[in-house]
């Protein structure tokens, strides 16, 4: 249920008509690609939408010490299933498609509850296609509806990116933007497929006597042909008349000749600049894994977050509770950086072996529960039993001390 305060309804307000997705889309030029059919938008969006899902959700309580995680069954309700058989993964991974391909910059979910209760029982993804607005442009309000039926706003949960300028409680989406883009991506396969046909660039040309008869015909042409370039095997040489034909070798143009390439490669750019991923994901450059690490801690942090917001504003009556992704697990570690950041944390007794043993996929023991510091790793409670500490005839103590 969400805690949201109901509109007061205006009395005939003015409404401007907003079509859904598909209407849009059925309305554009021929040569329109659509975002879901491009192989390089395709890739971006299923990147970003495998790395979004992957990361947990965390239901988490503002407390004096910090805050710390709630386990209870809105967590696992939203962290395993938030929708009646989906997985938290499955669910993610249609929002963030919504998001870029299908809603527009839009995706939205139905607060599904208990019969005779409160209690959330899913949230409901609704299929973009069926939805569509309309603005009210005396009160600023968007009205939200799925098959021609007016939805409550108390209960959906609307996850947007690029809020409208207008009405920001509607998300923008690329395809008007990388409309033509697209095209150019298009016609750039279908030129490379051509070129790798090679129908229309023949390697040789062979050239014949104009005035002879024989080539006023086509079957007098394929009998020249016949009589002197076929030969039994492949490899054995022509012999043909040296004042009657000329063969010529050609050398058709390749795709770096037309520049293909680079115009490719500047339309990969911007799309993945668009969509906020690394040109090496689209296949241009190498990897890099600052690169992609920045990626991680930028758009997919950013739209981890938030999903978390919406839905901690629309699902959550505390309000010292809150949604969290945890994006660690998805920077490019190796297993060295792990372990020599762990061993820090754990001299500083800022954590304990068993965490770091979890940090590298190991499981935890019974005897790696004491957090040990100091050069000779001595347990925390027994720091003070130190000998140089209370032996009050020596200042500092010798080494020998030191390693008790």
């Amino acid at each position: 249920m969400s805690k949201k305060k109901k509109q007061q309804k205006r009395a005939a307000p003015a409404l401007m008509n907003y079509v859904s997705s598909s209407a849009w889309t059925n309305t554009l030029a021929t040569g329109y690609v659509r975002l879901s059919d491009n192989p390089d938008v395709r890739i971006a969006v299923d990147r970003i939408a495998d790395l979004v899902s992957n990361m947990s959700i965390h239901l988490l309580q503002n407390t004096d010490k910090g805050d710390v995680r709630v386990h209870n069954g809105l967590e696992r309700l939203i962290d395993v299933e938030p929708a009646h058989n989906m997985t938290r993964k499955a669910w993610i991974t249609k929002i963030v498609r919504d998001l870029f391909l299908f809603g527009d910059g839009n995706s939205i979910a139905q607060i599904v509850v208990e019969p005779g209760s409160d209690y959330l029982s899913e949230l409901r993804l609704l299929d973009m296609d069926h939805v569509s607005y309309q603005y009210d442009v005396i009160g600023k309000q968007v009205h939200t509806y799925y098959s021609g039926k007016e939805l409550d706003d108390d209960k959906i949960v609307h996850f947007l990116i690029n809020p409208n300028a207008h009405y920001p409680q509607v998300g923008t989406g690329y395809r008007r933007i990388l409309s033509e883009i697209l095209a150019n991506l298009a016609q750039a396969n279908k030129t490379k497929a051509e070129f790798m046909t090679g129908k229309n660039v023949p390697s040789l040309i062979v050239k014949v006597d104009a005035d002879s008869e024989e080539l006023s015909s086509a079957a007098g042409r394929e009998e020249v042909r016949r009589k002197y370039l076929d030969t039994a095997n492949a490899n054995d040489p022509w012999i043909i008349p040296a004042d009657m034909m000329d063969v010529t070798t050609v050398k058709p143009l390749t795709l770096e000749d037309i520049a293909l390439n680079e115009s490719v490669e500047i339309d990969k750019r911007t799309v993945a600049h668009m969509f906020g991923v690394p040109a090496f994901l689209l296949g241009v450059g190498e990897f890099n894994k600052d690169e992609y690490n920045n990626f991680v801690n930028t758009t997919i942090a950013s739209i981890g977050q938030m999903i978390a917001q919406t839905l901690t504003k629309d699902i959550l009556f505390d309000p010292s509770w809150y949604f969290a992704f945890s994006p660690r697990s998805l920077f490019s570690y190796d297993i060295s950086e792990l372990v020599s950041a762990g061993t820090q944390l754990m001299d500083r007794a800022a954590m304990d072996r068993n965490e770091m043993r979890g940090w590298v996929g190991m499981e935890p023991r019974d005897d790696m529960e004491d957090i040990l510091m100091l050069e000779n790793y001595l347990p925390t409670d027994k720091l003070g039993d130190q000998k140089k500490l209370n032996n009050p005839s020596t200042k500092g103590g010798d080494a020998d001390d030191s390693k008790d």
